[in-house]
């Protein structure tokens, strides 16, 4: 029938009669048609044979962009496929993730499904089922949907048809949800007319799908103010306006429809909805064509004249002449309200989102509840949509419809993909911790900045308890006090000695060297308090160094005790050359001598790389661990182990002379300190390596107490028991049994 049509067209007269012109002056400059794609198509085989230009003013969704087949055919409205990537937008924008997809069985529904699915799967978007249907819907082509709407995670459809198969589909589905009582299925179209007039609307009202479609922008609406009642479009509007038809032949109905239909009647913006779209295309069609055709007679080929019965007329152009003006519109200051001319040289237009809704009165009305606008890139477009103001059927309940393979991942959670399944098909796995998510069904958690860690829900980063050995916490608390005391003690016996420094016991095997040792010892304890608090630039500085020095001291001044003891001894033989190193003057240089190697040791140490403060955010989860950072831990180590060579020779010495005569011989009792002394800070060391943050800290100062502890007792307890409590025992004659 179609090419049948055409030929009538071209050839006039009677009989259709090919390659022949019959009975007409003037042949077709161009075809102007308004057909969907198929019908388009067919129409533009018998006119490129002739080259007569083929004028589309209808939204015809030819998906193909290869004009190869049909070179002289042109479209003067924009395309009316929307951007797959609005499509996906509005999939994302209401987590529709489990979606069915079904087009035309053609090649534009081909193209469509390969093209557009290739997008969504981008986008982490599933097509559960896609199906292709005959441009002719029936029953029968139609029936194996009817799985797919009985499943109850499926609930939303993108169909792309032309106009009139979306109609017919959406009656079928109408029924269908009916009869099988599962209306909740979201339809999203991509035929771009107006649903106001669809066959949906001869139905009942509150079972026409919840649809949501593509429209392009115009700005232009046309006025109506008089009937044509021929107009097989105002055929169409009285009936669906006023339910009356003017397509009878009979004159009386006619009038009663003219009676009835007062265009007065009806709200101004009811008229254009209805009458807009397709007086939209035809007005610019229209326009464009006459400035076409007025710049064909403006050109050189269209000036010539012929001269007849007294006055000059202008040759008529060829239609092939049209040609290089309809390829090259946007040359010819051509201009469409909405549209324009995208990077390809095709037009484009931006397009409202518009929510179907039925209403009581059996009228169907698109509501605008987002836009589409294109950008300067193809990848990017700008995407709104009011969510608010979509109007759900009632069976909805006005609860947006949930279209996925499986429940959202809350906050905290991250998505992990089931083996062999879909990507939208997933299990929800908690974030570790120290990771947040923020968002519902995140792909990845996130690590939390240094100084943050994350909750007990994973939704949020907190800061870290900030951790160090304070006053205020009780083990700080237990050891300040420990060393307080221990520094009071050792203060006190400091003046015992003092108090009675001119006894026999006092003056014992040096006084200035048994002062020097109680002094030390003092300090040590005192020490302690450097190690206790929030870490300082300064305090970190000193706090190894001084413990270093301060024990190297006490070490060499018992190590010059224990030779003073052997020299005094050895001295007492007859003949001995030991008598001239008797004297202050040989423990002065030995304690100078051994404690200055310490100090040059922490000398280069604090020259090289020093002690400062720092933070440890990783090794405690949830803590912030403030420290002293030893700067280099060799020479941290190089000074411990000094000490431990010094306690080494001290010990070793001391237990050689341990059997030597005399009452008040400290030989015996330094043996015994170093004893102690060398066990604690041996199991310092693994103590020291296995703890971190505070817990190092308490382990190096109780190693601190301890040590100087066993050196305060072994030492100098014995003795103040005899001055303090044994007077009769501090005398000279005792001393020389």
């Amino acid at each position: 029938m179609t090419y049948e049509a055409v030929l009538d067209l071209l050839s006039g007269g009677q009989k259709n009669v090919p390659n022949y012109i019959c009975e007409r002056q003037n042949k077709q400059l161009a075809v102007l048609e308004g057909g969907d794609s198929a019908l388009s198509n067919l129409i533009s085989t018998i006119l490129s044979i002739y080259k007569i230009p083929q004028v589309s003013f209808g939204f015809a969704s030819r998906a193909s962009a290869d004009k190869s087949p049909f070179p002289f055919s042109y479209r003067m409205v924009p395309k009316q496929e929307p951007p797959h990537l609005a499509v996906v937008k509005l999939l994302l924008h209401f987590k529709w993730t489990w979606i069915g997809l079904i087009a035309s069985d053609n090649d534009n529904g081909e193209k469509f499904v390969k093209t557009f699915t290739a997008v969504v799967t981008k986008n982490d978007i599933c097509v559960a089922f896609s199906e292709s249907i005959a441009e002719t819907v029936t029953y029968y082509n139609a029936k194996n949907l009817v799985p797919f709407f009985m499943q109850q995670q499926i609930n939303v459809v993108v169909y792309h048809a032309e106009l009139q198969s979306t109609l017919i589909l959406m009656t079928f589905v109408i029924n269908i949800e009916k009869k099988l009582k599962t209306m909740g299925k979201v339809w999203v179209t991509t035929a771009l007319q107006d649903l106001s007039m669809s066959e949906a609307s001869h139905y009942d009202p509150q079972c026409v799908p919840a649809t949501l479609s593509f429209l392009v922008q115009t700005k232009k609406r046309a006025k109506y103010e008089t009937f044509d009642p021929d107009d097989l479009e105002i055929q169409q509007f009285a009936r669906m306006a006023f339910r009356c038809s003017m397509s009878k032949n009979s004159e009386r109905v006619r009038r009663r429809c003219r009676k009835r239909g007062e265009l007065g009647t009806l709200p101004q913006d009811l008229i254009e909805r209805i009458l807009s779209q397709d007086s939209y295309s035809i007005y610019n069609t229209i326009q464009t064509l006459a400035s076409i055709l007025s710049a064909v007679y403006s050109s050189k080929p269209g000036q010539k004249a012929t001269v007849g019965r007294g006055k000059m007329d202008l040759q008529r152009p060829q239609p092939w002449q049209l040609h290089s003006f309809l390829r090259n519109l946007h040359l010819y200051n051509f201009s469409m309200d909405g549209a324009y001319w995208d990077e390809n040289g095709e037009l484009a237009a931006d397009f409202d989102i518009v929510n179907w809704v039925a209403f009581p009165n059996n009228s169907v009305v698109g509501l605008k509840v987002g836009s589409v606008e294109r950008s300067a890139s193809p990848e990017k477009i700008k995407f709104a949509i009011d969510q608010n103001a979509i109007v759900w059927p009632r069976w909805f309940k006005q609860n947006m419809p949930l279209s996925r393979c499986t429940k959202s991942c809350y906050p905290g959670y991250a998505k992990a993909i089931k083996k062999g399944e879909p990507v939208c098909c997933y299990d929800c796995v908690q974030c570790i911790d120290g990771t947040i998510s923020i968002q519902e069904d995140a792909k990845h958690c996130k690590n939390c900045p240094d100084d943050q860690n994350s909750n007990l829900h994973r939704d949020q980063c907190v800061p870290k308890i900030i951790h160090f050995l304070s006053y205020e916490e009780p083990l700080g608390i237990l050891l300040a006090s420990f060393a307080l005391l221990l520094s009071l003690t050792a203060g006190l016996l400091l003046g015992i000695f003092i108090k009675y420094f001119d006894t026999p016991i006092v003056k014992a095997n040096n006084r200035d060297l048994t002062y020097l040792l109680l002094v030390s010892l003092l300090l040590s304890f005192l020490s302690s308090f450097l190690f206790i608090g929030r870490p300082q630039k300064w305090t970190c500085l000193l706090r190894q160094t001084a413990f270093s020095i301060i024990f190297s001291v006490a070490v060499s001044s018992l190590l010059a005790k224990t030779i003073t003891v052997v020299v005094a001894f050895m001295a007492t033989k007859p003949g001995s050359q030991m008598r001239k190193w008797l004297g202050k003057s040989l423990a002065n240089t030995l304690v100078l001598s051994f404690s200055s190697v310490q100090g040059g040791i922490c000398m280069v140490w604090l020259g090289m790389s020093p002690p400062f403060p720092d933070s440890d955010m990783h090794s405690q989860p949830g803590q912030i661990i403030l420290q002293c950072n030893e700067g280099s831990v060799a020479m941290f180590y190089s000074a411990l182990g000094y000490m431990g060579f010094l306690a080494a020779i001290c010990f070793t010495v001391a237990f050689l002379a341990r059997k030597l005569p005399g009452a008040f011989n400290e030989a015996q009792l330094i043996t015994f300190s170093m004893l102690v002394f060398c066990s604690v800070w041996v199991s310092f060391v693994p103590a020291y390596q296995s703890t971190k943050g505070k817990y190092m800290v308490a382990v190096q100062i109780f190693s601190i107490l301890a040590s100087s502890s066993g050196l305060l007792g072994c030492i100098f307890i014995p003795k103040c028991y005899i001055i303090v409590l044994r007077p009769d025992l501090n005398k000279k004659e005792h001393l020389m049994v």
